[in-house]
């Protein structure tokens, strides 16, 4: 028996470990690579295996940095089952169609910028330039009504001229088909997926319906068993049960952990200071008659935004001003958690379902589905909360409330999880914080939304500790709660240095662990 790690090595996206046996390859996740643009789409585009040799595989949850290339394997010959929690195969029926939509969108663009140069290089001017009138016909023959694109007309001209195309990875019609081979099945209930091999999934506490995975195979007459932690989540955290602490004591020797190391080298700050520091900032802002905005992941984060303003609001201790969920992607996850309330924690059920009530729906709530909805709500100046995508600031109905509102100083920019570099979140983040520092004087700082530049007036606050990703010490909580007996640990998932270190950390408490290299094997 052995796993090689192609993915999340050293990196945080891209989770994918193969693991084989004498009869059966299993395959840990399929994720997508993130970042680049570029570099990702390399990595994204190349499978290190032929998808026909994988007999099942297991995912852990539904991120797309560990589902996003399954309509690849799919499409590409894999004939077995996916197998998750239930929750997750819910949720991925609308994140693998929103991903598949988001390549299309994006290789459309970049095919229309490339026709749309090569025609203007084709009409060049006097002054070798083309002429304005030029560059409308163009437009208007690339177009379809006034922002829509014709793909038609811009797939003629990349044949015609034998321009370098851009494909989508996988299209909507791939992701729907790959959602057919989900299998979703109960939390702590095994299921055989290869000969002699059976899988256990146990609660992460990363995300609705992630999972632990406990392997077990029977190896030349004696048991092995592999742990694949997926994302661990944080303890204490509002809606689901924290990560488990009681597993199979059939499963209890565990010859191989691979496990996350996304915050291996850092700590978060209290969860306890989440439901106070949101209502300070919710009272501050509608003192001064302003509106919150909050860029928030659609799965996850806004729930969870949900969950403390309902609990805020039922308590009387923020003024109950509407609540708008502007994203639809945000509204259908919403859906699927309200769907799936057996993996909530104690405090859910007591506080809400036995009370009738759904933790994520009250009066003040309401879900923004049109894009004329949308429109009307940015021009909104009576103060309110806006909950939208996406969550670093790069796109999405985000930007459009940014532009309307980031010049206002009554309103607040709420800043509630990561915002990676070069992204406008971080922008908006820095410049904001140093404009706070300063005492708000002088001139305000200048960011750039959709090619236009507005004064950063709004107050920008930073609330840690919304992370779905347990820091080092829930990481060591977890292993020493669990009771398994680990003989080796393979540290994945974690930019080199969090990995490297929190290995380290593993060796000084007295566990066996290594941090491989992509492509590396481990026998068991």
């Amino acid at each position: 028996m052995h796993i090689t790690f192609y993915g999340a090595v050293r990196e945080v996206t891209g989770s994918m470990h193969l693991l084989c046996t004498d009869h059966d390859r299993i395959l840990l996740d399929c994720g997508m690579f993130q970042g680049r643009r570029k570099a990702a789409a390399e990595k994204n585009r190349v499978l290190p295996f032929d998808p026909g040799i994988l007999t099942n595989m297991v995912l852990s949850h539904a991120h797309i940095d560990h589902s996003g290339r399954i309509p690849l394997i799919t499409r590409n010959g894999f004939t077995g089952r996916v197998y998750c929690t239930r929750a997750t195969a819910d949720a991925s029926a609308y994140l693998l169609p929103d991903s598949a939509h988001i390549q299309e969108s994006d290789a459309g663009y970049l095919n229309y910028k490339t026709v749309r140069s090569a025609l203007s290089q084709m009409r060049p001017g006097e002054d070798g330039k083309t002429s304005k009138r030029d560059l409308k016909e163009i437009k208007n023959l690339l177009k379809k009504n006034k922002h829509g694109l014709n793909a038609d007309v811009i797939g003629s001209y990349i044949k015609r001229f034998h321009l370098q195309g851009v494909e989508p990875l996988y299209t909507i019609t791939d992701a729907e088909e790959a959602l057919t081979f989900f299998e979703g099945i109960p939390y702590r209930s095994p299921v055989t997926i290869g000969k002699k091999t059976t899988c256990t999934l146990y609660e992460a506490g990363h995300i609705l319906g992630s999972a632990i995975a406990m392997i077990r195979s029977e190896v030349n007459g004696n048991p092995r068993t592999v742990c694949f932690s997926g994302d661990i989540g944080r303890y204490g955290k509002p809606i689901l049960r924290d990560p488990a602490s009681r597993f199979d004591s059939a499963g209890s020797d565990v010859d191989l952990l691979v496990l996350e190391s996304t915050y291996g080298n850092r700590d978060h700050e209290p969860v306890v200071d989440l439901r106070p520091r949101l209502k300070q900032a919710l009272n501050e802002t509608f003192d001064r008659g302003g509106s919150v905005l909050i860029p928030s992941f659609a799965y996850g984060r806004t729930q969870e935004l949900l969950y403390v303003i309902h609990e805020l609001y039922d308590s009387g201790e923020v003024p109950r001003k509407p609540v708008y969920v502007d994203s639809p992607l945000a509204t259908n996850i919403t859906k699927v958690f309200g769907e799936h309330p057996e993996v909530y924690d104690r405090e859910a059920h007591e506080q809400f379902l036995q009370q009738g009530k759904n933790p994520f729906s009250f009066r003040q709530v309401q879900f923004v589905e049109s894009v004329e909805a949308s429109m009307a709500l940015m021009r909104e100046e009576s103060p309110h909360i806006v909950i939208s995508a996406s969550g670093m600031c790069e796109a999405g109905r985000i930007l459009h409330h940014l532009r309307y509102k980031i010049h206002n100083p009554k309103n607040t920019v709420l800043i509630v999880g990561y915002m990676a570099n070069h992204t406008l979140g971080r922008r908006i983040l820095e410049l904001g914080t140093a404009y706070e520092k300063a005492g708000r004087s002088g001139e305000p700082p200048i960011v750039k939304i959709l090619n236009k530049e507005y004064p950063l007036k709004a107050h920008v606050v930073k609330i840690g500790g919304f992370s779905a990703h347990g820091d080092r010490n829930e990481m060591l909580r977890f292993l020493k709660q669990s009771g398994l007996k680990i003989k080796r640990i393979a540290v994945v998932h974690g930019e080199e240095d969090q990995s490297l270190a929190f290995a380290e950390q593993l060796r000084s408490e007295g566990y066996a662990a290594m941090v491989p290299r992509i492509g590396e094997t481990l026998t068991i």
